[in-house]
């Protein structure tokens, strides 16, 4: 398949997905406390491999001062701790706690639990990949951390 990249509203398209999906999971993250942005960064530290501060920050699309008061907020609800990298010393790796852990997955449920309302599930898994091959294309050349202003801010 050939990107159409001159087709009308492609950016226009893969922007209203992004904020109407931050908002279809609006009620169930607000219920919890969870931020899209606090969405992300647990999402990735779900996967239990401790993450460094440049990879949280480009994964939640957020600058270095706005990552560090989330994950202030995130350790002063003790869902998060972070520690030394026992590699390398000068960083700091983020990892979820066990509150952290069950946390995510309840909050997890809910928001599949949303999902599955939708009517697009049969096409869910090959739109996961033409994603994600969208996205590696998209990062090919481009500096990591140099999200464009406001990207990924849709709430």
């Amino acid at each position: 398949m050939r990107w159409r990249w001159a087709a009308p509203g492609l950016l226009q398209l893969l922007t209203r997905a992004e904020r109407l999906s931050a908002r279809r999971t609006q009620r169930v993250r607000e219920e919890f406390g969870c931020s899209v942005e606090g969405w992300r960064v647990l999402a990735l530290l779900s996967d239990g491999q401790g993450h460094n501060m440049t990879v949280i920050a480009d994964c939640a699309f957020l600058p270095p001062p706005g990552l560090t008061k989330l994950m202030d907020q995130l350790v002063d609800r003790n869902l998060v701790h972070r520690r030394t990298d026992p590699v390398d010393r000068r960083r700091i790796l983020a990892r979820l706690t066990e509150r952290g852990q069950r946390f995510w997955q309840e909050v997890g449920e809910r928001v599949r639990a949303e999902w599955a309302t939708l009517p697009v599930q049969e096409d869910a898994e090959q739109l996961h990949t033409l994603l994600a091959r969208l996205s590696q294309a998209l990062a090919d050349g481009v500096t990591p951390g140099r999200a464009a202003p406001g990207a990924g801010r849709g709430r």
